[in-house]
Parts: structure tokens; C-alpha cells; sequence
């Protein structure tokens, strides 16, 4: 046997180390910052606030976007501006009007993640108090499709998306023990009651498919529908959930992230996009940061994922309030926010 030359292993040692540590230690990624894109367009709400999350329907239509008194709006443009587009039956009540009243939401609904079935026209609306609802493509009255699962009631329903090949809805439920306007008891107290479902408008059925979670936010499914991610806000992390292949039904990490992920949207290159609510806050005064990430940065408040989960892009907000989603469409960036009286459109 030909023996090895002791000066060429550790020299193949010391590279296979430092191709492994390489990526440690460069920064590929693009920082653009919000006063340096080209314009800004604010489109102002003139019933409630907090547009948390943006949906166009299947002609291209919209963004429709649910606010604080429990509606859903819909963009018309020009001079009608935003019209109502959805209701739940509270709404016949004269106290859920067109304020911004936390107090009122468990009674009037809050809506939070929002997604169209294109083959159908049908809204899905993840609504924290009420549940998960439907309407039609006309709009209307929100129908109740499901508010319980396993026997427990949904607390905090949060994030939806929809496998448009099968019809499946994935969505979130945050807490069994907070509600939205708990959330920051939900993040401190370190509680991990969330649960991932799907409901299946065939059977009418909800599954859950995982229990235990960490603040399960927003989620989207991918490209080539074998998975889901799923955005965990107090871990300030997204998760893998396989659907398809041998690992299914399995969670992996995907990404780990500087701040508190809210929703995750996916771009047509297949890439995503996720809403940095704050900044992640350590304790004992360490370094709020994670690793990779450049310390000069003023206020990321989104980054753009590869399908790796590896980072291409940090939107940087300086002082900006914190947003709670990116939706990229045609070469602009929409933001929704949970407290903004606007829907953001930024030119790239």
C-alpha cells in the first residue's frame, strides 16, 4: 500500500477546515435600505389599521388585507382607494367599527395571515380570534370553516397558506394559552403550545400535525409543494415541515435569524422573503446579533432567502416601525404591518 505523505494529509486536513469555516467569514449577501429604493407609495387605510398581511386573488386583483376591526380590504385604486371587501357576523354590531380598539378584537376578529385558492376564487383568512374563515371570490360574509382541533379550541390562529395542486390549507395557531394581544407574555414566558394544522375543504377535516411548537407564525409552502416553512418567532428561526419524500412529517432547521420572524412569503424565483418584526434581544448583555449577519446594519427589517435558507438580501429600515410582511410582486415590494395606518410600496 502506497503510504501517505504525512506534509500532504495535513495539508488536506487544514483545507478541508477551511473550506468548511470559509462561508463563516463572507458576507454575499446585498443590504439594501428602505430610503435608498426608489419610491414609496403609502397607501393609506381609511377603515381601521395594521395591514398584517397582503393577498392578491387569482386575476392579479388586490392586495386585499385584514385590519384591526376585523375586516378585510381590498385596493381598487385611484380614487376608490380601499373598499370592504369581507365581514365576519360580529360586524352587525355598531361596536366594531372603524377604529383601532385592541380591546374589541377578541369580539369583532382580527385577521391575520390571508391566501387565495386560485382554482376556486376562495379567500382564506386566519383570523386570531375566531378562527380559520373562508369567502368567496365576490366577498361578503366570512363562513366559519374551523375554530377546534383535537377537542382544543384555536387561541391564536395566525399564518395560512395553501398547497394550490391539492387544495390543502396549512395555518397556525400560536398559543392554546395566549391570546394576540398577549403576545409578549406569549414570547417571555417561552410557552410551546403552538400547533401546525392543515384542514382539508374535501372532508372538511382539520389534522393537526404537530403540537408543541414555539410561537408558530407565519408559514408558506414551497415551490415544488414537498414542504412547508414555518416561521418560529420566539426561537427566531424558520423550521422545515416535509409533506412528501422520506422525511415526512419531520421538522429541520432552515434558517436562523437576526430578529422576530413574522410572516414568510415566497417570491416567483421560489425564494422568500421574511418580516423582521424586532430586532432579537439577548439577555446578560450579549451580543444581539446571531453570527453572519454585519453589525453596522441600522434596522433589518426583512431578509430574502435562497431555497437553501442561506441569506441574499437584508432590507434595511433605519428607523422605520417594524413590518409584519414583504410580498414582491413585479419588481416592487409591498410591506404590511400589524401597527401602520398604510400598505408600504416600495420600487426596487
Amino acid at each position: 500500500m502506497e503510504m501517505i505523505n504525512h506534509f500532504d494529509l495535513t495539508n488536506y486536513v487544514l483545507l478541508t477546515i477551511l473550506l468548511a469555516i470559509l462561508p463563516l467569514f463572507t458576507t454575499c449577501y446585498e443590504i439594501r435600505a428602505i430610503e435608498n429604493l426608489r419610491s414609496l407609495e403609502m397607501l393609506s387605510l381609511t377603515i381601521g389599521a395594521g395591514p398584517e398581511s397582503l393577498a392578491f386573488d387569482p386575476s392579479g386583483g388586490g392586495p386585499y388585507t385584514g385590519v384591526s376591526n376585523g375586516r378585510v380590504l381590498k385596493w381598487k385604486g385611484g380614487d376608490l382607494g380601499w373598499v370592504e371587501f369581507a365581514f365576519n357576523s360580529n360586524h352587525r354590531d355598531e361596536e366594531c367599527g372603524v377604529y383601532n380598539n385592541e380591546m374589541m378584537e377578541s369580539k369583532c376578529g382580527r385577521p391575520l395571515g390571508l391566501q387565495f385558492h386560485k382554482a376556486t376564487g376562495d379567500l382564506y383568512i386566519a383570523d386570531a380570534y375566531l378562527g380559520l374563515l373562508t369567502v368567496g371570490p365576490e366577498g361578503g360574509p366570512m363562513t366559519l370553516v374551523a375554530a377546534v382541533a383535537d377537542g382544543v379550541p384555536f387561541n391564536f390562529t395566525n399564518g395560512v397558506d395553501i398547497d394550490q395542486d391539492t387544495g390543502m390549507v396549512y395555518f397556525t395557531d400560536s398559543s392554546i394559552h395566549f391570546q394576540r394581544r398577549e403576545y409578549m407574555m406569549l414570547v417571555l414566558s417561552g410557552d410551546a403550545s403552538g400547533r401546525l394544522m392543515r384542514y382539508d375543504p374535501a372532508t372538511k377535516r382539520v389534522t393537526v400535525l404537530e403540537n408543541g411548537l414555539t410561537f408558530p407564525n407565519g408559514l408558506v409552502v414551497s415551490h415544488d409543494n414537498t414542504h412547508l416553512l414555518v416561521a418560529m418567532t420566539s426561537p427566531c428561526r424558520i423550521l422545515k415541515y416535509w409533506l412528501r419524500g422520506p422525511r415526512t412529517g419531520t421538522f429541520e432547521t432552515f434558517a436562523e435569524l437576526p430578529g422576530y420572524p413574522d410572516n414568510i412569503k415566497r417570491n416567483s424565483k421560489g425564494e422568500y422573503w421574511v418580516a423582521l418584526g424586532q430586532e432579537k434581544i439577548q439577555l446578560n448583555g450579549l451580543q444581539k446579533r446571531v453570527a453572519n449577519f454585519e453589525p453596522m446594519l441600522d434596522h433589518p427589517i426583512a431578509l430574502r432567502l435562497s431555497q437553501e435558507g442561506r441569506v441574499l438580501e437584508v432590507l434595511d429600515g433605519g428607523i422605520m416601525t417594524s413590518i409584519s410582511e414583504v410580498e414582491e410582486r413585479n419588481g416592487s415590494l409591498w410591506l404590511g404591518s400589524v401597527v401602520s395606518p398604510y400598505v408600504g410600496v416600495y420600487e426596487a
